[in-house]
């Protein structure tokens, strides 16, 4: 084991009881450590006369001990006080240094000695000036400032081991082992590339050269910085590339389908497939008659007809001989799907049925058989105990919420099925290729035709009446409205507006119109039957919780009002906003915020109201929520990211990428790279055995 891997405690000051403590900031090895970075930085190099300080500034001083004392105090109905102070001088004034209740700090100093200090300048009570809780350094012949006269490393702490304690363990390491540190990064790349070196780069991320720039470092965009989040991206990249070309290296299955079914489908259909439709189901096809497995991801804003393009894509397997199966992240969307596409594959004379984990009676002995040709489901599909006769296409829907772990699960239902899978999550073409780096990327670019922007409005709560009299407004024109609630029954456990209350509230004020209510809790066929009454225009006002975020395309709905949407996140607003629109006229889309909003509330409500553009929705979404939230990367089978960021580092992930897949291309086993593999396979330990030989 090398030095790098031992356990934290045998580093000196440390020991068993701090290393359960910085276990809670998950260092646990001397590897841990060092790149448990600083999350700001000091700058304490401007020594000071004490005469010259100013109150309430953060100034370091430097003088001698002349006196020290301690007091003890009893305050009334309060523990013991101690007060332990130092008074130091340079000649051109006296400041006090001051700790409470820290009467083991008489130990660290003598009269006569010269210390730095470093704290913020207040007036004492006894007139004069002094510093409480100063960070200091005593100066000796052989000298190494850590905490003072230099721009000084601030760590996160934990109640237990403070910032200081911490400085002093990261020193201790570089001390012992910078010379250890090996550099597994191809040198060609580093100086393509103008990177320093890994022992440098780590060295001076944890205490900067003396002539540094402290807005630089405290903005994290340090060559020394970029350096070490460039090995974090290039070993995530090197993982996913490996992934891919040991999927490319498979055999897999070759449909070679006349196109009968796809055929039929498309008379049965009521529009036209737009271009993007078209040469997105083209690639799927190329794809498809390969003979080795598909891997390729469908992105697309809401409406643009990505799930017609997937059922083309699942018909082509049932017409070479295989069966397919479409996994949902939730009931409700496997529900939806099934709801939608039941009705055409049943008039194509296929058998499709739904498989989720709430069926008293799932049909799995004739999936096993092979009678049923399209599968739709949640994750029941992958459980143990489902199996497939001939499975030979998954189709996965928002993907962000599954991972390469679960794909990898659901493939092994079959012998190397093609994977296609479907987001409507807009995402920067260089962040989807690092998160779904293992999938070939296809983009539906393209709205149908005659689809006019929704026009988007916040309202207070004040402004009801607006809201009510533009539904009127809709309905007399012989339109029909969608309101969406948060939840669906009141609850002592939150305050807000419900379905179901709300559906009674609606056919008091409209006491003329036919109301429908749609939710979770109703069973698929009940759901179905109201969501089929308001296509066929049945029902005017279709109240419901968020089901109808995937759900039956009604061109003659245009307005939705979305109640509490400061609790909607932004992918879900442009998602429900979405079920709007979708016909020639002029819809609608209104947001009933609720006070009090947050910051982040009224960020997200107006960015909803400039754009109607997902590719600027899903930005703000990154910038408000972080690339972990945005992707889920708890579930995404990806390691973390612990230092780097997939936003702010997008040049060095392009970069990254582009270098990664060169050295996998050419030497896919890493064989002429040892250290290079050995960095790779410690990044992705615990997910994924990326160099596993059989």
């Amino acid at each position: 084991m090398s030095f790098l891997e031992s356990p934290i405690q045998y580093v000196k000051g440390v020991g068993p009881k701090r290393a359960t403590l910085l276990g809670r900031l998950n260092i646990r090895t001397v590897r841990d450590a060092l790149f448990y970075l600083p999350y700001r930085y000091e700058d304490r190099r401007n020594l000071k006369k004490i005469c010259d300080v100013i109150y309430g500034n953060l100034e370091t001083v430097k003088g001698k001990v002349i006196s020290m004392n301690m007091t003890e105090l009893h305050p009334k109905q309060q523990r013991r006080l101690t007060i332990f102070e130092l008074h130091i001088s340079d000649g051109t004034g006296i400041i006090k240094a001051k700790w409470f209740n820290q009467a083991y700090m008489k130990n660290n100093f003598q009269k006569g000695q010269e210390l730095v200090i470093t704290g913020t300048v207040k007036p004492s009570y006894y007139g004069g000036l002094e510093i409480v809780n100063p960070e200091y350094e005593v100066i000796e012949e052989d000298s190494s400032f850590i905490h003072t006269s230099r721009i000084v490393p601030i760590y996160r702490a934990t109640e237990g081991i403070s910032a200081r304690v911490l400085r002093g363990i990261m020193h201790n390491i570089l001390t012992t082992c910078i010379d250890q540190i090996v550099d597994p990064l191809p040198e060609y790349i580093r100086l393509s590339y103008n990177l320093p070196g890994l022992s440098e780069s780590i060295h001076n991320c944890h205490f900067p050269p003396g002539d540094a720039d402290v807005h630089v470092f405290n903005s994290g965009i340090s060559p020394y910085h970029r350096r070490l989040y460039f090995d974090e991206i290039f070993n995530l990249e090197i993982g996913v590339a490996k992934i891919k070309n040991g999927q490319i290296r498979e055999k897999g299955i070759s449909f070679n389908p006349e196109g009968r079914l796809v055929n039929e489908l498309l008379k049965r259909l009521d529009f036209d497939l737009t271009v993007a439709q078209k040469r997105v189901f083209k690639e799927i096809l190329e794809d498809m008659r390969k003979p080795f497995p598909m891997n390729r991801l469908i992105q697309g804003d809401v409406g643009c007809g990505k799930t017609i393009i997937a059922l083309m894509a699942m018909l082509t397997a049932v017409e070479s001989g295989y069966q397919t199966a479409m996994m949902a992240p939730t009931e409700i969307l496997a529900e939806q799907h099934y709801i939608n596409m039941h009705r055409l594959v049943e008039d194509l004379g296929l058998k499709i049925c739904l498989l989720c984990s709430s069926q008293k009676e799932k049909p799995i002995e004739e999936i096993a058989r092979g009678e049923i040709d399209i599968i739709i489901g949640t994750h029941a599909i992958i459980q143990e105990g489902i199996r497939f006769k001939k499975l030979g296409l998954i189709v996965i829907d928002e993907q962000h919420r599954f991972g390469v772990m679960q794909r990898s699960a659901l493939r092994k239902k079959g012998k190397n099925p093609d994977v296609l899978v479907m987001t409507a999550t807009p995402i920067p073409r260089t962040l989807a290729m690092t998160v779904y780096g293992d999938l070939d990327y296809s983009i539906i670019d393209e709205l149908p035709p005659n689809r006019k922007p929704v026009v988007t409005r916040v309202f207070k709560e004040e402004q009801k009446q607006l809201i009510y009299r533009k539904i009127r407004e809709e309905i007399s024109k012989g339109r029909q409205v969608y309101v969406v609630y948060p939840v669906i029954e009141e609850s002592e456990n939150h305050d807000l507006k419900s379905a179901i209350t709300g559906k009674e509230r609606l056919e008091q004020i409209f006491p003329g119109l036919r109301i429908g209510l749609v939710h979770g809790k109703m069973k698929a066929q009940e759901r179905e039957s109201v969501m089929l009454a308001f296509k066929g225009g049945e029902i005017d006002i279709l109240v419901s919780t968020t089901v109808i975020e995937v759900g039956v395309d009604v061109p003659n709905a245009t307005l939705m009002l979305i109640v509490h949407a400061e609790r909607f996140g932004l992918a879900q607003l442009h998602q429900l906003r979405g079920r709007v629109g979708r016909g020639g006229d002029q819809s609608f889309c209104y947001f009933l915020a609720y006070e009090p909003l947050s910051d982040e509330a009224r960020r997200r409500l107006a960015v909803m109201e400039k754009s109607s553009d997902g590719f600027v929705i899903a930005e703000e979404d990154l910038n408000i929520r972080g690339p972990g939230e945005f992707f889920g990367t708890r579930q995404s089978g990806m390691p973390d990211l612990k230092i780097a960021s997939i936003v702010r580092d997008v040049d060095l992930v392009d970069i990254a990428r582009r270098e990664a897949f060169k050295i996998i291309d050419a030497d896919p086993e890493l064989e002429g790279f040892p250290l290079l593999k050995n960095a790779v396979e410690c990044f992705w330990k615990g997910k994924i055995d990326i160099f596993k030989t059989v």
